[in-house]
């Protein structure tokens, strides 16, 4: 069992609970443990199997949640959920899963109008009766009837980054097999999308390997769908698709290109070399029954006349025409980032402290972090005012008079209130090394409403990042309704820097919007949002979208060294 299994039952238990209407604090408590253990780098199974009472002395779990954490990788399942599942609709589970909606909507709806279907919940939207509700709206009725309309069948996908933890013990089980040359990732992992619907493993190996054998006896499979010497599938006990697929070390690179797509990519790619009267497939590029190229993917793309073409940007979004151009960017890449801007301890809604998180970022090499704490209208995560804030100022200059790295910034996060206004007096915004505006009340807004408050945030003179712009959660909730290409207009009229997230679960600004901002001259910059110390390694989830969104070194604020920023954030 991964770490994302056990983080997902302690989520699922928090959804459950508040659509229960249960003690917030108990509900925080299993969200907080949550992302804790998916944020560990080392697998809790493990733990468990030679240490579980170890568990409890890690932040954020405690003696009752080890306990539970135990029971979990032990037996499978856990009571409390088990009880939970079987108190509550599924109906009412099923509304709940709708984007926009969420455990907190979904009590709200129900109350008012007793929906607990997802037939009853269309049949309200369709009479007008959703908006209606108190903290709904016009706008989020529309999104509802368009989730409905279009909500996938099966299973669905799965976050980036549980695709990562669910493939690396995979590949490690791979490794051992006999005669493995070159075994990758290939599909939509590789091109670093932000959910994931499948897993593709590519392999090339000699003709002694015994890789299909050793794939078929990997352990968390549920069943074997598919085994042969080119090809072999299973569906993994949490219901995803892997497919293996097995050449010879001549036709590794064109393999490694032909699956890593997008589909679109590809098909525009092979229309080129068939003007060329050239075939590109798995086995390599031919002319005729002669095969050319097909070891590595520069082999590949240079047969056709283009340079290497980064994963990422294998989408057909006018890649293809910049390559020939000899425009394509230098992408940003992790080692580029000298700092991260944005970061929570136990100050507020952290579980890490201050300290911890400031040996951390040394230890990962930051020249600067910022400590961005929470406002007080965010009751629920010990917002602070101003007096609170001038206390962690004077813990951050004592760090700093000790002349290591990385230097702290003293910052906030500071919540935009539904008028556009902002959650603290101009004085202490002044004073802030780092300002970050950022919305998480009244998110059912309409578009042009929303649109408002935010640019006016942006106008005031003390804000310097813009974060999380969209507040979407994937799988979770919907991203707001905002104008984002107003948002950015009115970024590069005022100077304010764009969030990339890194959050798993956030990645917002998304891709495609990360490259408007690219496009339109506004800087970004690339930020954890860390809660422990192990999420600050999520950098390069946020790393993964700036690169998808055509950004290089000089597109990320982060990038430039302290005094450099510090006289950006001047602007």
């Amino acid at each position: 069992m991964e770490n994302v299994d056990v983080a997902r039952v302690f989520q699922q238990v928090a959804d459950l609970l508040e659509l229960r209407g249960d003690n917030p604090f108990r509900i925080r408590a299993y969200r907080n443990a949550a992302r804790a253990i998916e944020a560990m780098p080392k697998r809790v199974a493990e733990i468990v199997l030679h240490d579980g009472k170890s568990l409890a002395e890690l932040p954020g779990i405690g003696k009752d949640l080890a306990g539970k954490i135990v029971a979990i990788v032990r037996d499978g399942h856990l009571d409390i959920l088990d009880e939970l599942l079987a108190e509550i609709p599924k109906g009412l589970i099923d509304v709940m899963a709708v984007p926009g909606l969420g455990p907190k909507r979904t009590k709200t709806i129900h109350d008012a109008l007793d929906v607990s279907t997802l037939p009853a919940l269309e049949q309200a939207a369709r009479a007008g009766k959703l908006h209606t509700v108190k903290g709904i709206g016009e706008v989020l009725e529309k999104r509802v009837l368009d989730a409905l309309a279009h909500r996938p069948k099966g299973s669905g996908r799965i976050l980036l980054s549980e695709a990562d933890a669910l493939v690396a013990p995979l590949l490690d089980h791979l490794r051992g097999a006999r005669g493995v040359v070159r075994l990758e990732v290939a599909g939509s992992v590789r091109r670093r999308r932000e959910t994931i619907g499948d897993l593709d493993l590519l392999a090339a190996v000699n003709p002694d390997s015994d890789l299909a054998e050793r794939f078929v006896t990997y352990p968390d499979f549920a069943k074997i769908l598919a085994r042969g010497a080119t090809r072999c599938a299973g569906e993994l006990v949490r219901g995803l698709q892997v497919d293996l697929r097995i050449v010879a070390p001549e036709s590794f690179g064109a393999a490694l290109y032909y699956f890593t797509g997008a589909k679109a990519h590809t098909i525009a790619v092979r229309a080129i070399a068939r003007k060329k009267k050239l075939k590109i497939n798995e086995y390599g590029v031919f002319r005729g029954q002669r095969q050319i190229a097909g070891a590595t993917e520069d082999d590949v793309l240079g047969s056709v006349g283009l340079p290497y073409i980064a994963p990422e940007l294998r989408e057909n979004r006018g890649e293809i025409e910049a390559a020939r151009a000899g425009l394509l960017p230098k992408l940003v890449e992790v080692a580029d980032l000298r700092g991260d801007l944005q970061m929570h301890t136990t100050a507020t809604d952290g579980r890490s402290s201050l300290g911890d998180m400031v040996a951390a970022a040394r230890a990962l090499g930051h020249d600067y972090i910022a400590i961005t704490e929470h406002t007080k209208v965010l009751a629920m995560t010990g917002g602070l005012d101003r007096k609170g804030l001038l206390a962690h100022r004077r813990a951050i200059e004592r760090i700093n008079e000790r002349g290591d790295k990385p230097v702290v910034l003293w910052g906030a996060e500071v919540d935009i209130l539904q008028d556009g206004a902002l959650d603290l007096d101009d004085a202490t915004l002044g004073e802030l090394d780092l300002v970050l505006a950022s919305v998480h009340t009244h998110l059912g807004m309409p578009r042009d409403a929303m649109t408002e408050r935010i640019v006016l945030a942006l106008r005031h003179p003390h804000v310097h990042v813009l974060a999380h712009p969209t507040s979407r959660l994937l799988g979770k909730r919907a991203p707001t309704a905002v104008d984002v290409e107003r948002v950015i207009a009115a970024a590069k009229k005022t100077g304010v820097l764009l969030e990339i997230n890194a959050q798993p679960d956030r990645l917002d600004l998304d891709d495609v919007y990360a490259r408007a901002a690219r496009d339109a001259g506004v800087p970004l910059v690339i930020s954890t949002d860390a809660h422990h110390v192990d999420e600050l390694r999520y950098l390069h989830y946020g790393v993964d979208v700036a690169r998808r969104g055509w950004c290089g070194a000089a597109d990320i604020a982060n990038t430039l060294p302290l005094r450099a920023l510090r006289a950006r954030l001047r602007r």
